[in-house]
This record gives structure tokens, C-alpha cells and sequence, in this order.
């Protein structure tokens, strides 16, 4: 795999230049996007890929790290020896209505009391991030922006290492397989994207929030929660695999991984180079965040 250190997984301590406003402030209703996600009732889940089970801690190769991925509807989080194999079974809690940067950090901290022992932390993260920091945060709250310090407040709540990257740059590393050219699309609250060529990671790429077939449109708009709301599942899945040709298409991958609790929407077999892969691809490809330690 390549370093994860391009997109800012590394562990150097830098000054995000955070600029938060505090955390008591009203947000209006167009402030962030998990305001105007309409809740839905949980449909049966459709075959889902095999998830290997969990090995006895006994068996496992430390260090042992606490992986966790931060979604708009949940926070989730499992753990990881050396090799990148679970040994322990996923826990969830559900994200703040008003997921300030506080909000879930306490949320996490709730989140932590279900884990077990642990060395260090891996975080996913919906949005840019550099060095540790948070650059936006689409589904999340305003205050995520600007340089929020999520990696350093982990390591000093916890006092223990911790390394922040994007969500879908860390469900890649638990998808692919390194050879050729390889894009991970994540279809949950957003839509999240990352793009591989023979392992190393492409960094930057934020394919959601590209404009796609109409102006002021982007591809989260249409695939995203707010699209399958919008358009009905249906027309969802079709504009989804429009949106398999059109990225094939503009990247040549070789093989594209779809992800993210909206799978289970599904109603096509996808192209046999398509692969669903399992929704907790998003925790664990969190051991490779310290793949310059292993």
C-alpha cells in the first residue's frame, strides 16, 4: 500500500490555525446537511459481503488499535491487531443530532467504554483532512471546518497515539487489493471517494462534491442520502450506475468498490468488475494509518 502519510495521516504535530466559534451557537436549518436528512425506517438488509469474525485477543499481534469511522448517522468503531484482523465485534453509537466537534467527541468518549484495551487510535473522518486536522466536514457541522485539532484532542483526551484521515481514503485501504488503478466509492449520509493506483493512495480526491450532469448538482446530491430521499430508490439506482460508467469512464479504473450502509439499496447486480464490499471495510483499513510503524 503507499504511505498514508500524503493525505495527512502522519504524526507530526502541527497548528491546524483552528478558528472555532465555541459550540453553544444556533445553527440555521441550511447550516450542515444532517438537518435535512429525513429519517427512514430500517429496511431488511440485503446479502451482505462475508465479514471475517473476530479472533481471540489471545491470538492477536500487537499493538492493538481502536479503529473508528465517523459517519452522520453513526460513530462506529472496532478493534485491530498488527495485521489488520478484528479482535473484537463492531459497537456503534449514534451520531449527536448536532454534531459539533464537542458533540462527538463526546460521543466517541461513550464509544470508547464499549471497546476493550487498546495501544492507539485510527480515525476516519467524513471530510479533508491534513496533518490531523479537520478542512470541512459536509455532513457534520460548520465548526469541523477550518483546522479543528481532532487528532491531537483524541491523543489528549486518551492519552494514547492517535492518526486522523478521511473516511473513504481508510475504507480503500480496506478494500483494495493493489493492483492497477482502484476508486472506492462509499454510499452513506454522503458520498465518499478514493481513487488507488497499484496500492498508493491518490490524495485530495473528493469525487462527491464534484459538479455531475447539472449545474449546481454534485455527485453526493444525487447519490448521496439526500439524492436516494430526493429521487426514490428507483431512480437512485440508476443514477448510480450512470455514475459506474461515468467514472469509469474519467479514470480507467480497473476495478471499482462500492461501500457504505446504502448498499443494501441495491437493486442490480453490479459488472463483474464492480464488487460490493462489506460496510466495515470503513474500520478496517485503520491499521494502515500506521503502516509506517508496522
Amino acid at each position: 500500500m503507499g504511505n498514508p502519510q500524503c493525505r495527512g495521516f502522519g504524526s507530526a504535530k502541527t497548528d491546524c490555525g483552528y478558528r472555532g466559534t465555541g459550540i453553544t451557537r444556533n445553527p440555521g436549518p441550511t447550516d450542515y446537511n444532517s438537518l435535512l436528512m429525513t429519517p427512514k425506517a430500517e429496511s431488511a438488509p440485503a446479502p451482505a459481503p462475508v465479514v471475517v469474525a473476530p479472533i481471540p485477543l489471545s491470538s492477536a499481534k500487537p499493538p492493538i488499535t481502536m479503529t473508528i469511522d465517523i459517519g452522520g448517522s453513526g460513530l462506529k468503531a472496532m478493534l485491530l491487531d498488527a495485521r489488520g484482523k478484528p479482535v473484537s465485534e463492531r459497537q456503534r453509537v449514534v451520531t449527536p443530532e448536532v454534531p459539533t466537534p464537542n458533540a462527538v467527541l463526546k460521543g466517541l468518549d461513550e464509544l470508547r467504554k464499549l471497546m476493550g484495551n487498546f495501544d492507539r487510535v485510527s480515525v476516519g473522518f467524513p471530510g479533508v483532512v491534513k496533518h490531523g486536522c479537520t478542512f470541512g466536514a459536509f455532513n457534520l457541522h460548520p465548526l469541523w471546518a477550518g483546522g479543528f485539532p481532532l487528532q491531537a484532542e483524541l491523543e489528549k483526551r486518551w492519552k494514547k497515539p492517535a492518526r486522523v484521515g478521511n473516511d473513504a481514503d481508510v475504507a480503500g485501504y480496506g478494500a483494495i487489493k493493489g493492483d492497477g488503478v482502484e476508486l472506492v466509492l462509499t454510499l452513506g449520509t454522503g458520498l465518499g471517494g478514493a481513487l488507488f493506483t497499484n496500492g498508493h493512495l491518490c490524495p485530495g480526491l473528493e469525487i462527491g462534491h464534484h459538479i455531475w450532469r447539472k449545474k449546481g448538482m454534485t455527485y453526493e446530491d444525487y447519490l448521496g442520502r439526500r439524492g436516494l430521499d430526493k429521487f426514490g430508490k428507483k431512480e437512485w439506482n440508476k443514477l448510480l450506475q450512470e455514475a459506474i460508467k461515468t467514472t469509469e469512464a474519467l479514470f480507467n479504473w480497473d476495478h471499482l468498490y462500492l461501500g457504505g450502509g446504502n448498499t443494501k439499496k441495491f437493486d442490480f447486480t453490479p459488472p463483474k468488475n464492480v464488487e460490493i464490499v462489506s460496510n466495515e471495510s470503513g474500520l478496517l483499513g485503520g491499521v494502515y494509518l500506521w503502516k509506517d510503524q508496522a
